[in-house]
């Protein structure tokens, strides 16, 4: 199988594949999870607003798949309590209660705590609001790191047999009657030629390019993209709770502690049209969720509080409606395998809480062409670094201070919050700090960029300190100056 796209949906898709004993081969033309996956607001959620919409099967699915995601990957993925104020103005009360019991009811939860009302004059998410918000609700749903899931979908599809190529793109394909003949091109203009049973167009936002331009075939769906951005300010308040607000133009937006001094807000819809690659959050946009979250807290945020910004393309099934809030954000799967000749599978839509799901129901739709006996398996699989013996990334913190005492607390954690077991691969042998090899920045060692190259196909600063770690946020342009000087110094060797 020739996977398309190293997303979330491609990189979910190898790695089910690949464990059910498929050859698989999987392309992303840039990084892995450079572009959507790595945009979103860092949610394992049902989607509480889209109850407003009737989305009820699509809520209950990812319901369903957050106590999944969380048992799979408790390094990077862990319960978060939402705070909602209550806005009378806006939505009422009752309503509120009801869409609340409805998101705590339409799935079986083990792990996280149902919803309840509060006092914001007493609870410590009160302080940082407005005087006259004296009334909330406390729900449940989850926070993942969205660019280091798709890795460890990637990684755990390697160490099952797959071969993952970033930077190479698919750039022509002939079909045949029992199989694809595909060329494929690096960046460096380096081509070659492979053959394939099955074609898994998972480009996301360049889905229906990748059909008409690329493949020369048509399609039944169509995409819609949509821009969402997020902004980053200096921590807005002390507490470990997210706040969700709602706004007069019946959009939500999330106030998240994000990376330990930060808060992340967002996000926007707005219809794209541009190259999904040059989408950049614009002045409207900083300045529409500055004054949102203004709304609710009592200190009001201005555009000089915004550290960094971030905008993604969110690849949404096309459907006749204004709002680009109100657009599904459910899936489809099309399979295009006319008579005996090899199929092609093009995913449309979808979103990170679904992933793994998705993966499966991709899974049986090539069943009858690919002819695998290895049924669904992933749901009880753990991902790369996620094998704990509690499934509690706090627990395997407090083990790994004990066994690596040298580390300092801050770094024992992030490795415990990020590697989670893989944090003895990482270390190797090392029994102290100069063990770690020569400090490039903040607490950035040469061990973990030797690692992060040869086991996650990192190779530029980009890669290290907005993928599959968020330390640019902590190290500045100096850090990721000295990052970049070491990968031109060493790449190849630590390749």
């Amino acid at each position: 199988m020739l996977v398309v796209g190293g997303g979330i949906n491609g990189t979910g898709i190898a790695r089910d594949a690949a464990g059910r004993g498929l050859r698989v081969l999987l392309v992303e033309q840039d990084d892995l999870a450079s572009h959507t996956s790595s945009a979103s607001t860092k949610l394992i959620h049902g989607g509480l607003r889209y109850l407003e919409y009737y989305e009820f099967g699509l809520v209950r699915k990812a319901l369903q798949e957050r106590e999944v995601l969380l048992r799979a990957a408790p390094h990077i993925m862990w319960p978060l309590r939402f705070v909602m104020p209550h806005m009378p103005n806006l939505r009422p009360a009752w309503m509120i209660r009801a869409g609340l019991f409805l998101y705590d009811h339409l799935a079986r939860r083990e792990i996280l705590p149902g919803s309840r009302g509060i006092d914001l004059r007493q609870h410590p998410a009160g302080a940082p609001l407005r005087r006259d918000l004296t009334r909330g609700f406390v729900y449940s749903d989850g926070w993942v790191q969205d660019a280091r899931l798709v890795v460890l979908n990637a990684q755990d599809a390697a160490e099952r047999g797959a071969t993952i190529l970033t930077r190479t793109r698919l750039v022509g394909a002939q079909r045949g009657e029992h199989s694809w003949t595909a060329q494929l091109e690096t960046t460096t203009g380096e081509r070659q030629t492979v053959r394939a049973r099955a074609i898994v167009n998972a480009a996301g936002p360049w889905v229906g390019h990748l059909l008409g331009d690329v493949l020369r075939q048509s399609a039944t769906h169509r995409i819609r993209n949509v821009k969402g951005s997020h902004i980053v300010t200096r921590k807005l308040f002390d507490h470990d709770h997210a706040y969700i607000f709602q706004n007069p133009d019946k959009r939500i937006i999330f106030a998240i502690p994000y990376e330990r001094d930060f808060t992340l807000i967002g996000t926007t819809d707005i219809e794209y049209l541009g190259d999904p690659a040059n989408v950049a959050i614009n002045d409207d946009e900083v300045a529409y969720l500055c004054k949102s979250a203004s709304e609710y807290f009592t200190r009001p945020i201005t555009q000089g509080d915004v550290v960094w910004t971030y905008a993604g393309v969110r690849p949404l099934m096309e459907e006749d409606v204004s709002n680009p809030s109100a657009v599904t954000r459910d899936y489809k799967l099309e399979l295009d395998a006319p008579g005996t000749r090899a199929p092609l599978l093009s995913v449309f839509g979808g979103k990170i809480t679904t992933y793994r799901r998705l993966a499966e129901e991709a899974m049986s739709h090539l069943h009858g062409a690919l002819g695998f006996t290895h049924g669904d398996w992933t749901a009880g699989a753990p991902l790369p670094g996620g094998d704990m013996a509690q499934p509690d990334a706090g627990v395997f913190e407090t083990s790994l201070r004990a066994q690596m005492p040298w580390l300092p607390a801050s770094l024992a954690h992030r490795y415990a919050h990020t590697y989670g077991t893989r944090t003895h691969v990482l270390v190797g042998d090392a029994d102290s700090l100069d063990g770690l090899g020569q400090r490039i920045c903040g607490e950035l060692y040469e061990a973990e960029l030797r690692y992060l190259v040869q086991h996650e196909w990192a190779r530029t600063a980009q890669d290290v300190l907005w993928r599959r770690t968020k330390l640019g946020l902590h190290v500045g342009k100096e850090g990721e100056a000295a990052v970049a000087k070491w990968f031109a110094q060493h790449l190849e060797m630590a390749a």
